[in-house]
């Protein structure tokens, strides 16, 4: 069954480039075209879409805040927020209403296409530019330290925080595997616990709870 994808971008001409680019892929269709946020709420109530590409600044409503409602009207659709900005400072606010993705408009063809095939199965996407900038707005990468187990993360065994650790230094399920001596789909296991016991929707809100309650911290002076 093909993925549904609703197009919500205030340039028509965008859309249009996004609605070739993935009608040119036998598993992907266009349901949908919306102009605004607003619009693209309605639209996603109606069509019921698997994936929103959504724009991040439009007018009437922006793009978080379209997020944020349909990510709590409980609509199963999940969101990929695109931005011209790899530097947007509405990335950590738009991750927080619950987006799924988070791509540059500028990037290549197939990265559209992956992504939106990976958020579709319920695993979310960070082009590798937003990545290291979303973790850089949280702490320097190289003056991360490890502190005490909060009691909020007791729910937690150890391999599940050593793995809830590695997602916050953005490693892929792969890169996990190799660090810790275990499976990918060891990896995916923990994961999946990770997701389940906190009810998170993906691996990007799990490193929103990591820093969030305090289990990595930038170091003192870093």
């Amino acid at each position: 069954m093909a993925i549904r994808v609703l197009l919500v971008d205030d340039q028509p001409m965008i859309r249009t480039g996004f609605r070739l680019i993935l009608e040119a892929e036998p598993d992907i269709t266009v349901v949908g075209e919306a102009g605004d946020g607003r619009a693209g709420v309605d639209d996603t109530r109606t069509l019921q879409p698997d994936v929103v590409l959504m724009d991040i600044r439009m007018p009437h409503m922006d793009g978080v805040e379209a997020t944020r409602r349909i990510v709590e009207s409980g609509s199963s659709s999940r969101v990929i927020i695109l931005t011209t900005f790899d530097l947007d400072e509405h990335v950590h606010d738009a991750l927080r209403a619950g987006a799924s993705g988070f791509l540059v408009k500028d990037g290549p063809a197939d990265s559209l296409v992956s992504a939106i095939r990976t958020v579709a199965e319920g695993d979310a996407v960070i082009s590798p530019r937003v990545t290291r900038r979303l973790l850089d707005r949280f702490a320097r990468l190289a003056d991360q330290t490890v502190a005490p187990v909060p009691r909020s993360l007791d729910a937690l065994t150890s391999r599940e925080l050593d793995v809830l650790r590695a997602l916050t230094r953005g490693l892929s399920n792969a890169e996990i595997a190799r660090e810790l001596h275990v499976s990918e789909a060891t990896v995916k296991t923990h994961v999946a616990h990770i997701l389940d016991k906190y009810q998170l929707r993906d691996r990007v809100q799990a490193v929103i709870l990591a820093y969030d309650t305090g289990l990595v911290r930038p170091a003192v002076g870093g």
